[in-house]
């Protein structure tokens, strides 16, 4: 009855496609399915089975890993509606902008900075596009350079912790294995944090390798136009939009790195930090902060809602024999654990033009996770290389939701082919860097204790 299972799969990742709410068609359609299934062949799946779904619930419920959800998602649009981004592009530009491609380097940096600070790919990609486009632009950078930098800068919260993606990972493994895969979150970002650097510091080396070549693209900004942003009180502002973001990011992730605080205890430090920041920023507002909540509350309703018609499909799929039906297809086909891997880092490649990642998680995660333990590969080695291969699909022509992001708030010269040719260096970037991990999987374990 396994290929029932594959049906099913197929089934909801067509409906999806098709344009239909995550969460309810992975819940419903399940549900559905499974009803037919009992009517027609009751000794397949009994009504009586399904007595199990309510306590599978109350687990997702009372699961304290997932209350950093909530919490980093305050602290990402907090941190957006602060300011701070303005703020740190502007010290950044003083600081490298009269060097050539300083103000490209100084939009990586942000990049990285929003990245770590708020995890939120769409809003960063949206803000640093809406602040810092236009100004490359009016500077003389090359258009394709211009929104390549901040397509790929924006996207680096796909991958620098804290990070909801490496958040969710975390607990689709650990839930879907058995036994052999856990994976808590604080190993995960631990893992995350040396690829995320080196990342950053290839886009800057990329920039600078630019500078030499082609000067012409990246030009240095005016000294008296440094000169006028610096004005009086310059120190105050490094310290305002550089020192407290960074003091806030060391204290959310080197308390879990320490093992002072779990990652749902770090998250709530980083959302007070957040708030506080906006208080030292002075937009914090009682509108602000009902405004933050209440996409806070949608955000987080969302995720959830996506988990809990998450879990009734993998039920589901599983009452139908559908992990056991793939682990004899794939051992039948004696596929080596290589090329499994290959596989699936395709199929996640290309999911990732057509869905967002949160649904990727909750869909595939749970299918292969048993297939891994079974060839025995390390669970953590495998989340970085999903979250670096989905950062790396959401920058790929023609259908990367971080292209569509950087359009939607583009000035009307930037043309769909300047975005899609300007992203394609960045996009090997990731791609090598994909690779390497692969063939040098010692590299994520060096931060972990």
């Amino acid at each position: 009855m396994g290929y029932l299972a594959i049906i099913l799969f197929c089934l909801i990742f067509i409906l999806i496609l098709k344009g239909y709410p995550v969460a309810f068609t992975l819940g419903g359609a399940s549900i559905l399915f499974a009803l037919i299934v009992s009517y027609f062949a009751p000794e397949l799946i009994r009504l009586s089975d399904f007595y199990i779904l309510p306590f599978r619930f109350m687990g997702i419920i009372n699961n304290t890993m997932l209350m950093a959800v909530p919490l980093f998602i305050f602290m990402g649009i907090m941190l957006e509606k602060s300011g701070l981004a303005e703020s740190l592009l502007e010290t950044m530009a003083i600081l490298f902008g009269k060097f050539k491609g300083g103000l490209a380097i100084s939009v990586i940096i942000v990049g990285a900075l929003l990245a770590a600070s708020t995890g939120i790919v769409g809003a960063t990609v949206v803000t640093m596009g809406l602040i810092s486009l236009p100004t490359m632009l009016k500077r003389g950078y090359k258009p394709e350079l211009a929104t390549g930098v901040i397509a790929s800068s924006g996207t680096l919260g796909q991958i620098i912790p804290p990070s909801v993606v490496l958040i969710l990972l975390a607990e689709q493994i650990s839930s879907n294995s058995r036994g052999k895969s856990q994976v808590d979150v604080g190993s995960l970002f631990q893992a995350a944090l040396l690829p995320g650097i080196a990342l950053v510091a290839a886009y800057i080396l990329y920039v600078v390798i630019i500078s030499r070549l082609k000067p012409e693209w990246v030009p240095a900004m005016p000294q008296h136009e440094i000169n006028r942003l610096k004005g009086k009180g310059f120190l105050s502002k490094v310290f305002k939009a550089f020192i407290l973001p960074l003091l806030l990011i060391v204290s959310v992730l080197g308390s879990i790195f320490a093992g002072i605080a779990s990652p749902t205890e770090a998250a709530a430090v980083g959302a007070m930090g957040a708030t506080v920041l906006t208080i030292f920023q002075g937009k914090f507002k009682l509108e602000i902060l009902q405004e933050v909540m209440r996409q806070t509350l949608l955000l987080t309703s969302m995720v959830f809602f996506i988990l809990l018609g998450a879990t009734t499909f993998t039920l589901v799929f599983r009452l139908l024999g559908g992990d056991e039906y793939l682990i004899h297809l794939i051992t039948s086909a004696n596929l080596s654990p290589m090329l499994f891997l290959a596989i699936v880092m395709l199929v996640i490649f290309i999911a990732g033009f057509f869905i967002d990642f949160i649904e990727i998680i909750f869909i595939f995660v749970p299918v292969i996770t048993p297939i891994f333990d079974l060839y025995e590969i390390d669970m953590l080695w495998v989340g970085i290389l999903m979250a670096l291969n989905l950062q790396t699909s959401f920058l790929t022509p023609p259908f990367g939701f971080s292209l569509f992001y950087l359009k939607g708030v583009a000035p009307p010269q930037i043309s769909t082919t300047i975005l899609y040719k300007g992203i394609i260096p960045f996009i090997i970037i990731q791609l090598i860097f994909l690779v390497t991990i692969v063939l040098f999987p010692d590299l994520i374990y060096i931060l972990i204790k």
